[in-house]
């Protein structure tokens, strides 16, 4: 579908702000959220200056009252993408990710995802049209030992969003799952373990938006490493646990 209004969330970060730029054009209405105040802003400037009409939220979105609130009142884009995230893995020393840390990449990575699902599909389905976009991972296919609530947060919002295709699509809205490999950000260089294949955020937009511009159910990327991965989730877990350990991702201690 050509998208004449989105919205954005995580645009401060790599993925969400590429996003921005890429679609930041005259006639194109863009509401970009994000955490930092000054990212925001200059991303702002840099999407008016390509034509859009720029609106900015920094609204708490694992706050239940205020993201009701704030997604009641906007305008319904056509295509809202659910990119905020973020990932933990466990200290050095420490036997398991902190629980406290772990409770909040829930929250932003699976559940905020899933309430915004809930308060805007209705609204689609009422319109007859529009496009809900989830941030999975290839994690998603076989968790990695390094970042296993991450992976868990993924595979959920993978399958949640797998499921909700189903049953919006007579509805006429379209659901996609975005599975990105490694893009080059600051998550992803303070994440542990190998990166293979690592591409910049940019590239990892432009496949995004064709994508979203087909309404494919799922974009995953790049293919080696996207082959890898499936291969790792189809495999007996007593072979896919010593070929990661192999590969580099396995505990050192």
């Amino acid at each position: 579908m050509t998208a004449h209004s989105l919205l954005i969330t995580g645009a401060t970060g790599a993925i969400g702000g590429a996003l921005a730029r890429h679609y930041a054009a005259p006639g194109v209405r863009l509401v970009l959220h994000g955490r930092r105040a000054e990212p925001l802003e200059a991303l702002a400037q840099a999407c008016r200056d390509a034509g859009a009409e720029v609106e900015l939220s920094r609204v708490d979105l694992t706050d239940d009252t205020a993201l009701e609130a704030w997604l009641g009142q906007l305008a319904l884009p056509d295509v809202v993408i659910a990119n905020a995230g973020q990932n933990i893995h466990a200290e050095n020393g420490a036997e398991m990710e902190d629980w406290q840390a772990t409770s909040r990449l829930l929250d932003i990575n699976l559940r905020t995802p899933m309430a915004m699902a809930r308060h805007l599909a209705p609204r689609m389905v009422e319109r007859g049209h529009g496009q809900l976009v989830f941030l999975s991972s290839l994690a998603a296919w076989h968790g990695l030992p390094l970042t296993p609530s991450y992976s868990a947060s993924k595979a959920g919002i993978k399958a949640y969003g797998e499921a909700l295709r189903g049953w919006l699509a007579p509805r006429g809205v379209g659901v996609t799952v975005v599975m990105p490999g490694y893009v080059s950000s600051r998550m992803c260089h303070d994440m542990p373990g190998p990166k293979p294949w690592q591409i910049d955020a940019d590239s990892a937009a432009r496949r995004i938006a064709r994508g979203i511009e087909h309404n494919k159910a799922r974009v995953s990327f790049p293919f080696p490493l996207n082959l890898g991965c499936w291969c790792l989730g189809v495999m007996p877990a007593g072979l896919a646990q010593p070929v990661l350990r192999l590969m580099g991702y396995g505990r050192s201690t």
